[in-house]
């Protein structure tokens, strides 16, 4: 009886203990605590994604279909003014509140948009992880998907409007052969080691802005979505 008692005292404390180490684990990040990530998947029309307030309605559709739709999302793209001299354009760097930014797995990307533009950036291949926390296949994957529509300089600032060329596949308007716009490369990765191939926001132009043209250059019409704070 009392070697019975004995077991039942045992395996009663063992629970205990197994359930107060639980509780001293460090808690487990999740999709609400999600703050930055690269879309699994564009609109489907290319470069077009409805204007900036299309993009923006698709990362907050991709973040709540993750359960972190509670927060007010943008989509990281700039947008060229009409003309050289006309104040409407709209800088990537202005639309994602300060930070700081970490991705489904809880790692922090940059902590304000200076270190985001800067060589402290943690944005890489490992970090830059969809809304689902997958990895975006890179440079030597197949399907390549690491072109990351970004319509921006590498301060993330916008080109200049017309005269000068097109960097935004007119304004995320354009799902056609005609038009560019200017992508980064979110696996740090290009043909050479050089600033403007190793990019992850302003790395070369596309062939047009239709699916095909996209494909052709290394991407799938994916973006980067932040959470304004």
């Amino acid at each position: 009886m009392h070697s019975m008692m004995r077991r039942t005292w045992m395996a009663a404390a063992g629970v205990m203990i197994l359930a107060g180490c639980a509780s001293m684990q460090p808690p487990q990040p999740s999709a609400r605590d999600m703050t930055f990530f690269v879309t699994s998947a564009g609109p489907g029309k290319g470069a077009d994604l409805g204007g900036l307030d299309g993009a923006d309605r698709h990362c907050l559709a991709l973040a709540k279909a993750a359960g972190s739709g509670d927060r007010t999302w943008r989509a990281y793209l700039s947008m060229q003014a009409p003309a050289l001299n006309d104040p409407k354009f709209v800088n990537a760097r202005d639309r994602i509140g300060t930070g700081p930014w970490q991705n489904a797995k809880g790692v922090v990307i940059a902590r304000n948009v200076e270190e985001l533009h800067s060589a402290n950036s943690n944005l890489t291949k490992q970090t830059a992880l969809d809304e689902k926390g997958q990895p975006v296949n890179g440079r030597t994957e197949k399907p390549n998907k690491h072109d990351m529509l970004t319509g921006s300089r590498p301060d993330g600032t916008a080109f200049p409007g017309a005269p000068f060329s097109d960097m935004t596949c007119g304004n995320w308007t354009k799902g056609g052969t005609d038009g560019s716009a200017m992508i980064g490369h979110h696996d740090r990765a290009g043909p050479i080691e050089n600033s403007w191939a190793i990019s992850w926001n302003s790395s070369h132009p596309t062939r047009g802005c239709d699916p095909e043209g996209l494909r052709s250059t290394g991407g799938d019409g994916l973006f980067y979505c932040f959470a304004v704070k």
